[in-house]
């Protein structure tokens, strides 16, 4: 009896604790919003299955329908380890879910006439000025590849930041020269470098590709944020504090967990149920010399929903507007055309094109999951993901710490069981 009573105090604590946590958005019953509560509950029963089988540890969902949440769960462990179960309030390593943020900062800035698109990086950057692009090419002598360097045909542009064509690359991503000098030209970019340390060790590489004239996923709005703090005169971190997260009252998101947070971090799983590779994740209660706008944020799904919701509004949330309507319109809107081609590992996939900080449908068909043309979305190599439907009037936010492949897998899950769930 002695035994059940404590259970049953630390089952009620628990629920306590989870429910601390204000909404971040009104309440509906999924119905009220033309969903269905039964369907819905799907999400929550295989994510649950998921955990039980050693998946995932545990993970936050919201979705979100005219304004209000329709379905809010959590389910599994913040820390496996611990034996501490997931909470509402839970701090997630969000990776690249921090450039959507950094991009809607430098629209500010645009809106403000402080910097266009059509600006060249360097006029900002100095250091970027004057680029080389890598090319390989077959000696057919020797039988073997040959890499040399030739001047950048154009200035990249902010644009090309904010949309992927700047050239930059991500080491792990591909098996060329260039790729190899940038995974050992930027290792440790995230945390140990300062701002300067990393625009001068990149300034030393080739571009993988001519600029705007190739989609291709990286370091591009690390770079971004630098071109902030420079127009701004603020490191990056107090200006999205400033201008984004108090505004939209997003009072767990920034680049560090402080101490008395530091009880509410999410943590993956010791090893990748898929590939039996150990996980390491980076510890984000250490404040870092780099507040990188390309992956180093730290957020909970209720403050990430409150920042989706302000983009589904158009700009503007509770009151603050962040960005007019035209702007966020521009923004989700794709921005490779048929001119410039997709990378060769072109994240997005069939069907999307890129937009200022997101993938964007293009169609509603050609996709391999169901969607609406004009929704638009990213994710976060830790796990985390959302997407944003103007047409239905929907955003959902996905928080979990489950790096690797896996990650892919629950973001096409999520999709197909919200939208199964519309009446």
């Amino acid at each position: 009896m002695k035994a059940l009573a404590l259970v049953l105090v630390m089952s009620f604590s628990l629920l306590l604790v989870a429910g601390a946590a204000a909404d971040p958005l009104p309440r509906a019953k999924a119905e009220e919003v033309g969903l269905s509560s039964e369907k819905l509950d799907r999400i929550g029963r295989i994510l649950r299955a998921d955990v039980e089988r050693g998946r995932i540890p545990g993970a936050v969902v919201i979705v979100a329908r005219k304004g209000r949440i329709a379905y809010l769960d959590t389910v599994g462990f913040r820390d496996k380890t611990a034996g501490a179960a997931m909470t509402q309030d839970a701090i997630f390593r969000i990776a690249s879910m921090t450039k959507p943020l950094v991009s809607v900062a430098t629209m500010m800035l645009y809106e403000e006439g402080r910097l266009f698109l059509s600006d060249p990086v360097s006029k900002y950057l100095p250091e970027l000025a004057n680029r080389q692009v890598g090319v390989e090419k077959l000696d057919p002598v020797t039988g073997k590849t040959v890499f040399y360097t030739v001047p950048a045909e154009s200035e990249m542009t902010i644009q090309d930041l904010l949309r992927h064509t700047s050239g930059f690359t991500y080491g792990n991503r591909g098996t060329t020269h260039v790729h190899k000098l940038y995974e050992g030209g930027t290792s440790g970019l995230s945390r140990e470098l300062t701002p300067p340390e990393f625009i001068e060790r990149l300034a030393k590489l080739p571009l993988l590709n001519q600029p705007g004239t190739k989609w291709e996923y990286g370091v591009s709005t690390d770079v971004l944020g630098r071109v902030v703090e420079v127009v701004a005169g603020k490191p990056l971190g107090q200006v999205l504090a400033e201008r984004v997260f108090r505004p939209l009252k997003m009072t767990d998101t920034g680049f560090v967990v402080p101490a008395d947070k530091k009880g509410r971090l999410a943590q993956a799983l010791a090893v990748d149920p898929d590939t039996g590779k150990e996980i390491k994740l980076f510890d984000p209660t250490t404040p870092p010399k780099f507040e990188c706008g390309g992956g180093c944020g730290v957020s909970t799904a209720g403050d990430y929903v409150r920042f989706t919701q302000m983009l589904l509004n158009r700009g503007t949330l509770e009151g603050a507007r962040l960005l007019g309507r035209k702007t966020v319109e521009y923004m989700t809107s794709d921005h490779l055309g048929s001119a410039i081609a997709p990378g060769a590992a072109y994240s997005p996939g069939p069907g999307y094109g890129f937009g200022l900080g997101f993938a964007v449908r293009k169609d509603t068909g050609v996709s391999s999951v169901t969607g609406s043309a004009g929704d638009y979305n990213w994710g976060g190599a830790f796990g985390t993901g959302f997407w944003v439907d103007p047409k239905e009037e929907l955003t959902v936010v996905f928080m979990a710490q489950a790096p690797g492949p896996i990650r892919v897998h629950y973001r096409q899950l999520l999709k197909t069981l919200v939208l199964q769930a519309i009446e």
